[in-house]
């Protein structure tokens, strides 16, 4: 059974309940920030990109009676598909398949062109999903658009926001991802430090208090606060509401990048989410929030979704309108005929059976560590995800904090050449800088396959170590 932070359980069994209280249940009027406030924080870019003249339009075919000689769209009846069927698990009990079947105007609403934004069933339905997991309602000065996965919307996000040589806040070690966005603007990236308990709130605070005199401040701060990639650290709500307090006192928006928030395996209840969050601050607005469904449906169906002021998701929709159109209406129409099979009930059991599955796979990985790496390596046991972020001791003599030697080498050839394939930990760090970590995923070995890799990095290690 999982509790989750809007007060919904959802039991193994798939079934929705309220529980008694929920913090949001008493009416309160949420203050959104004005639409104008936006503006400084939009790039250049941003600034001039125009609707298109022919998607802008778009809605002005709904109008009945409307004879639309507007856009350039293929007949249908020249497309060779007729139906598709999928068959899915069932997500209260794996050994069970049930089939899913797109005919109709749902599957003539797959194979056109389509809102650039998403279709409009899909995307209530996601409100409603937010709505539950994460205590927000339309109405609050939000909006919600579609991209071809979450990297495609932060990408896009990224470019709404940050102009050339702006300088960036990032937490550190960061989603290597990101580090080509903000390098191909030549950003300053500012990093953070990070821990076990996410990210440190007093090294945020005390960059931004002794900030340079006359130098323009950072708009943004980025951050993966679940089961982060690489460290697999979940950030505490403690220091999540100190990074509220300290965008609201220095001006910045929070870019929460969120693939992991389903695979939350922690025991104790799973932290709430800064979107969430800044319904307590003063006024809501400063959370662009990135959600994906590749860990949880299909890595290869590149669905994602943001979430955030309504100003900062229309900028995101122009870039869309002029890059890619829109994100793929097949894909769109597949995964709302899922979603719209389960419900959210049935969603939600799914979500919780997967982050059980990664809890097994981070049990077992542990589990290898203890007995190949134990005084070889120090790590902090993940919470989420699926990645272990491990130091290795690459000295006999070890000393905390002086010299730790950088594990570039060993990891990139030695261990190569010895059959185990990870990341050194320097591919993480924006400044490029040595450090001892390494990342390792746990996500796709078997137990048999782990023990074998973490017994090969051992035999390397020792051999660095001179211990061979």
């Amino acid at each position: 059974m999982v509790t989750y932070s809007d007060g919904i359980i959802v039991s193994a069994s798939g079934v929705t309940t309220p529980v008694e209280t929920n913090r949001h249940a008493v009416e309160k009027v949420v203050k959104s920030l004005p639409v104008d406030f936006y503006t400084e924080f939009l790039s250049d870019a941003a600034k001039i990109r125009k609707p298109s003249p022919i998607r802008g339009l778009f809605p002005l075919e709904n109008k009945p009676g409307v004879i639309s000689l507007l856009a350039g769209k293929p007949n249908d009846a020249t497309f060779p598909f007729k139906s598709l069927s999928f068959n899915i698990t069932s997500p209260t009990d794996p050994s069970q398949e049930q089939s899913i079947s797109l005919s109709g105007k749902d599957l003539s609403a797959g194979l056109q062109y389509g809102p650039t934004g998403g279709l409009s069933r899909l995307l209530k339905w996601f409100i409603g999903l937010q709505t539950l997991s994460h205590g927000r309602k339309s109405g609050e000065g939000w909006s919600l658009s579609m991209g071809s996965g979450s990297q495609d919307l932060i990408y896009k996000a990224v470019s709404a926001l940050v102009n050339p040589g702006d300088a960036v806040l990032v937490e550190s070690p960061v989603y290597a991802g990101v580090i080509p966005m903000f390098k191909s603007l030549y950003c300053e990236q500012i990093e953070i430090e990070t821990d076990a308990n996410g990210v440190c709130s007093h090294s945020l605070r005390d960059i931004l208090e002794n900030w340079p005199i006359g130098k323009p401040r950072p708009k943004v701060f980025y951050t993966v606060p679940y089961g982060c990639n690489p460290t697999g650290m979940t950030a505490t709500v403690e220091r999540r509401k100190e990074v509220l307090q300290l965008a609201r006192e220095h001006n910045f928006l929070i870019l929460e990048d969120d693939p992991y928030f389903y695979l939350y395996f922690g025991k104790a209840a799973r932290p709430p989410s800064y979107f969430q969050l800044e319904l307590d601050e003063p006024e809501v607005g400063r959370v662009i929030r990135f959600d994906s469904f590749s860990k949880i449906l299909s890595a290869g169906i590149r669905m994602g979704f943001a979430s955030g002021p309504k100003p900062i998701i229309d900028a995101i929709d122009l870039h869309t309108a002029s890059a890619n159109l829109q994100s793929s209406s097949l894909i769109q129409a597949i995964t709302l005929a899922l979603v719209e099979e389960w419900g959210y009930a049935n969603f939600f059991a799914h979500t919780q059976a997967v982050a059980e599955f990664y809890r097994k796979k981070r049990d077992v990985f542990e589990s290898a560590l203890n007995v190949h790496l134990s005084g070889l390596a120090e790590w902090c046991t993940p919470e989420a995800g699926m990645f272990f972020w491990f130091k290795l001791l690459l000295s006999p003599n070890h000393t905390p904090g002086v010299d730790e030697g950088d594990s570039e080498d060993l990891i990139r050839t030695k261990a190569y050449e010895n059959g185990v394939l990870a990341l050194p930990g320097t591919v993480f760090l924006p400044n490029g800088r040595k450090t001892s970590f390494v990342r390792a995923s746990f996500s796709l070995c078997t137990e048999e396959q782990v023990n074998e890799a973490l017994k090969r990095l051992r035999d390397v290690l020792l051999k660095e170590r001179g211990q061979a």
